[in-house]
């Protein structure tokens, strides 16, 4: 099977909104094999322990939800997607745990069990959702439901989204969620609002909005202190009037390039990727 990388966040939409990019991980179940991880490409060396596999820990998740044995599998993976720099890497493995879960194990979920399942896995719904259904999410939860419920949205086809990778950098999701604050003044939520309401219509419709849209009080101020180049660069960008955010908790940065007004080189200690909007989810392939 197939998932994309992904993008959540998109500057104010903390935990709600993702977009799913052209950039993959591949998966590959052997149930005859000898049961174990051989992983190929990004985080090779330590995903190849079976114990910090996110995607056979989800197969076992999924097995024991549906009160089943997990089963005794061999998964193989081509990893694209770089680990630990905001590009939904560990969404990649859980949701291709849950497809891959169905499959050996014959369970059948809706939309919303596969995103549920994933979630309590993954921690948080935005990832997921985009590397599930593929396009743009905005994530909720509607009042008095048990779980999270995604929304697919079109994203506009001038979206040309420009990556920044992060070298020297690297930031964990649990430590980029340790330095939030549990409170924020009205004005800031009121500020964060608005401007989510806008990011929506920006990438939607109005992809001129996006450099006033991408503006974010909620979460990036304290994250970007844990990276400080990528805490510059962002600083540079947006005097030069570009839409950047950070890509999901950071240390990379998405930037969407204008057109006829390419992003500038980054320098030393950056990788450029520049993949499409992809319209498509994460698929079994066989």
């Amino acid at each position: 099977m197939r998932a994309p990388a992904t993008v959540a966040n998109l500057g104010p939409g903390f935990d709600c909104l993702a977009l799913a990019l052209d950039l993959w991980n591949e998966f590959e179940i052997d149930t005859g094999g000898e049961p174990g991880a051989e992983v190929k490409g990004e985080g090779a060396a330590e995903l190849s322990d079976p114990a910090n596999n996110l995607a056979l820990r989800t197969i076992g998740h999924i097995a024991a939800s549906a009160g089943l044995p997990s089963p005794a599998v061999r998964l193989r993976s081509v990893n694209r997607v770089p680990l630990g720099r905001g590009l939904g890497s560990s969404a990649t493995a859980v949701t291709a745990g849950v497809l891959l879960a169905e499959a050996v194990l014959g369970v059948r979920l809706s939309a919303d069990e596969r995103l549920a399942r994933a979630v309590e896995v993954e921690g948080h719904p935005h990832n997921v959702a985009a590397c599930l259904h593929g396009g743009l999410v905005l994530v909720h939860r509607p009042q008095g439901a048990t779980g999270p419920q995604a929304v697919r949205l079109a994203p506009h086809a001038a979206l040309r989204p420009v990556v920044l990778v992060a070298e020297s950098e690297r930031v964990s999701t649990e430590e980029a969620r340790s330095v939030l604050p549990a409170s924020v003044p009205l004005t800031t939520a009121v500020a964060t609002a608005s401007r989510t309401a806008l990011a929506v219509v920006a990438l939607t419709e109005r992809p001129d909005l996006l450099p006033e849209a991408l503006v974010d009080e909620l979460h990036e101020p304290y994250r970007l202190n844990l990276a400080p180049r990528a805490a510059a660069l962002h600083a540079v960008l947006r005097s030069l009037g570009y839409a950047v955010c950070l890509a999901g908790s950071g240390p990379s940065l998405l930037v969407f390039e204008p057109p006829e007004r390419p992003v500038p080189d980054p320098g030393t200690g950056w990788g450029v990727l520049r993949p499409a909007v992809t319209l498509q989810g994460a698929r079994l392939t066989k």
